[in-house]
């Protein structure tokens, strides 16, 4: 039994596993809107939201921090032109707001297995 675990298995091996949060966090960031099933959804939208709020703290920090959270972002995400667009142009526009960046919207299930499918997305002010 899997108490007290955190995390979605995904029917994955770990390296599949972190390869997919990692990529679907990239294109969520790229393309500000994806299409994927309600469990990936939901699996990568805390890692997403937590890549927004270390943004926004290092666009607000001086000095060596600011190339500290760079780091720990571009750690994560592996693509420097998705890091630079974080950091420029996601997270500045959540300056204000303390949460709750993404949003899930339900589109009902796929044709070929039932999966239930939904649209993860950053939240538009």
């Amino acid at each position: 039994m899997r108490h007290k675990i955190a995390g979605k298995r995904l029917n994955r091996s770990k390296d599949q596993r972190i390869a997919l949060r990692k990529n679907l966090v990239k294109q969520l960031f790229e393309h500000e809107r994806i299409k994927t099933t309600r469990a990936k959804a939901t699996a990568v939208r805390g890692q997403a939201e937590k890549l927004i709020t270390l943004a926004k703290r290092g666009n607000a920090a001086e000095g060596a921090e600011v190339v500290h959270t760079h780091r720990l972002a571009a750690a994560r995400i592996n693509d420097n032109e998705i890091v630079k667009k974080l950091f420029e142009d996601i997270a500045p526009r959540f300056e204000n707001r303390k949460g709750g960046y993404t949003r899930i919207i339900k589109l009902g299930p796929r044709l070929g297995d039932s999966a239930e499918l939904v649209i993860l997305e950053l939240v538009e002010e």
